[in-house]
C-alpha cells in the first residue's frame, strides 16, 4: 500500500508540473548514488524533484528531506547532468508532498528547497 502511495504521488506531481509547462525528462531516475523521483525541464531549467506521499502531514515540507538524503540527490543530479552533458541550463532541486484525505489530496511545493552546490 505505501508503494502505491508513493506512485500515485509521483502521477499527481507530474501532472502538476506538466500543467505548469514542464515537460517531464524522468521518473525515478537511479544509478549507483541513489535515486531522484522526477526530473523536468523548463527553458533554461532542469528541475530535480523530491516527492513525498503521505497520509497525514506530519512535518513541514522544508524538513522533509534530510541532508543526508540532499547529498545522495545531488550526486545523482551530478550523475544525470554528466551522462547527459548538459552545461548551458540552471539546475535547480526542488520538494513536494502529496497528502491524501479520502479521495481529494493536497499539493505543497517548495522550488529551490535545497542548494546543489554546483
Amino acid at each position: 500500500m505505501k508503494n502505491q502511495l508513493g506512485v500515485y504521488g509521483e502521477k499527481c506531481i507530474s501532472r502538476f508540473l506538466e500543467r505548469r509547462g514542464f515537460k517531464v525528462l524522468e521518473k525515478n531516475y537511479s544509478c549507483r548514488y541513489g535515486e531522484i523521483d522526477l526530473i523536468a525541464e523548463k527553458d533554461e531549467k532542469i528541475v530535480f524533484v523530491e516527492v513525498k506521499s503521505r497520509k497525514k502531514e506530519y512535518f513541514p515540507i522544508s524538513t522533509v528531506v534530510i541532508p543526508s538524503k540532499q547529498k545522495k540527490i545531488v550526486k545523482t543530479a551530478r550523475h544525470y547532468v554528466f551522462k547527459k552533458q548538459i552545461n548551458d541550463k540552471v539546475l535547480r532541486f526542488d520538494i513536494s508532498t502529496v497528502v491524501f484525505d479520502s479521495n481529494r489530496y493536497k499539493i505543497s511545493y517548495l522550488e529551490n528547497a535545497f542548494y546543489g552546490g554546483w
